[in-house]
């Protein structure tokens, strides 16, 4: 039986009272498409419309938001950076702290995932997008390259001419996120060294393999040539952000020291040559016939060249097309 003080509502009011309610249920909330809610799309933020919003684009009619996401999860940093410039509604959703976490973790994995939590909250106000834009790192995703040029004497003719040779050569490094990197020094262009520089390049491709640290905007590297008198290799890298002949310059080498290590202290080329060498003085050497030589030339900065861009790069130019900078 129903209640004698039970409120009668008129039936215009009814429908009224449901239609608010029901416009507020249509809000956009994210988080209920974990639960298989979907929510029906509102009008674009600041827009004085109540109908609901229907997105005219063929790709968000016929894709889902969950299908959309999960393509949005499996790109790059720097493809969902071009993505965001698509449209607003990519650009709201790629705003998500989801992608950008699982990027920072990833980029700065060295550090730890307590330290990264720690360095968000007091650094960059609890966004991992801020933390990315911001925050000096290392890109993996192609190789960063030093092109050398010195003067070398040729043969004179005739007792006529003096002829000189301006040898190029390259140095080229190719970081990973757990620490490790690869170098090669060659005369080759870079679209033929990007082959080789993987963890399966063989001895004969004169690729070596050493472990780095980043802290703040410094990189501290160093990796072993094997041999039968083992050599160390290391470098201090700093981030510099100019401008040089449409190349961004991505990290100025600052030393580079070579100097001999003993036997007893390397195990095997795998070994972390980096925390052996730690402490070390420039002028240090453990090995008395090969001596601490710190190199003041070949300090040209490291420019990145991505993957998709080795093919193109004006590092590829022949020699009578390439401006060369010829110190001293």
């Amino acid at each position: 039986m129903a209640s004698d003080f039970a409120l009668k509502v008129p039936p215009e009011l009814e429908a009224e009272s449901r239609l608010r309610t029901v416009q507020y249920f249509v809000t956009h909330r994210p988080w209920l498409d974990l639960y298989g809610v979907h929510v029906r799309p509102v009008a674009p933020f600041g827009s004085a419309s109540s109908k609901p919003f229907v997105d005219p684009a063929l790709i968000h009619r016929c894709l889902p938001d969950e299908l959309l996401s999960e393509v949005f999860a499996r790109m790059t940093p720097y493809t969902l950076g071009r993505a965001a410039c698509v449209c607003r509604k990519w650009r709201y959703t790629i705003r998500n702290p989801v992608f950008w976490r699982s990027a920072c973790l990833k980029a700065w994995q060295l550090s730890g995932v307590v330290e990264n939590y720690k360095i968000l909250q007091s650094r960059y106000e609890s966004s991992w997008r801020k933390m990315w834009l911001l925050r000096p790192r290392v890109r993996t995703d192609g190789l960063y390259v030093s092109r050398n040029t010195y003067i070398r004497a040729g043969v004179a003719e005739w007792r006529v001419t003096n002829p000189v040779h301006v040898v190029c050569y390259f140095r080229y490094i190719r970081f990973f996120p757990s620490g490790r990197f690869l170098y090669k020094n060659s005369s080759q262009k870079v679209k033929d060294v990007v082959k080789c520089m993987n963890s399966r390049a063989s001895k004969a491709d004169c690729v070596f393999s050493g472990h780095y640290t980043l802290s703040d905007d410094k990189i501290e590297a160093a990796v072993l040539y094997p041999g039968m008198r083992p050599t160390v290799w290391r470098i201090r890298l700093s981030l510099q952000e100019e401008q040089q002949q449409g190349l961004t310059i991505g990290w100025m080498l600052l030393s580079l020291v070579t100097s001999g290590v003993s036997d007893n202290e390397v195990n095997g080329p795998d070994e972390d040559i980096l925390g052996v060498v730690e402490g070390w003085e420039e002028d240090e050497t453990h090995n008395p016939d090969v001596p601490a030589v710190s190199h003041k030339r070949g300090l040209k900065a490291f420019v990145f060249v991505p993957f998709e861009e080795v093919e193109t790069s004006d590092l590829n130019l022949p020699v009578d097309k390439m401006d060369y900078y010829v110190a001293g």
